[in-house]
């Protein structure tokens, strides 16, 4: 699939309606990867490219009724879902925004964590994207990028290798979000998870 965001918000709006039912058991593993973003209490999330929403409960209860839970993502299909599935409102976001997130219409530094599942894949421009990305995080602030399950079981899924210059590689996911302002400070990939955490430079 291209990452052109045209055919990103095509290739998920006629799956939205579904999505939920292809992966019905990964809800273990959005909370334990919202467990490990080490929110508090009052803090401001959002979930970047939030899709039908299934991060939003479990950051919600990480930022407790005081925190602030953004969901932002391309496709009005997938939001829709996420409306229809309760996840906006009290138990999940504060706002659901139909918005790129390349783009974002948020202020610096409004945020202190960005959670974004299944996200690098589709950045059309990986450096800008998580540059701004970091341009709404306060410095210290914390970036989760997640997948349900590794690389290796993910392109196995799709038929395909891994090779070693897929962005979510270690080597070149540092790099790049290095230059995007960020630091890596944890990576796992294994067949159950992939989860890279990355710390806001001051």
């Amino acid at each position: 699939m291209s990452d052109d965001p045209t055919d990103v918000r095509a290739f998920f709006a006629i799956r939205a309606a579904d999505w939920d039912r292809r992966f019905p058991d990964d809800g273990p593993a959005y909370a334990a990867a919202v467990a490990d973003l080490g929110l508090r209490p009052g803090d401001a999330v959002l979930d970047a490219g939030c899709g039908t929403g299934r991060a939003l409960p479990p950051l919600r209860t990480a930022v407790g009724p005081a925190g602030t839970v953004l969901g932002a993502d391309l496709t009005p299909e997938m939001l829709a879902e996420a409306v229809r599935s309760g996840r906006r409102g009290p138990q999940g976001a504060s706002a659901l925004l139909l918005a790129d997130v390349g783009r974002l219409p948020l202020r610096d530094g409004a945020l202190d964590a960005v959670f974004g599942a299944g996200l690098v894949s589709h950045l059309a421009d990986p450096v800008a994207d998580l540059r701004e990305l970091a341009r709404v995080v306060r410095p210290g602030g914390r970036l989760a990028l997640f997948h349900p399950i590794g690389r290796a079981a993910l392109a196995a899924r799709h038929g395909r290798q891994i090779t070693p210059d897929d962005l979510r590689a270690e080597p070149r996911l540092r790099t790049v979000l290095a230059e995007a302002g960020w630091r890596l400070d944890s990576y796992v990939d294994e067949d159950t998870r992939y989860l890279a955490l990355a710390v806001r430079a001051g």
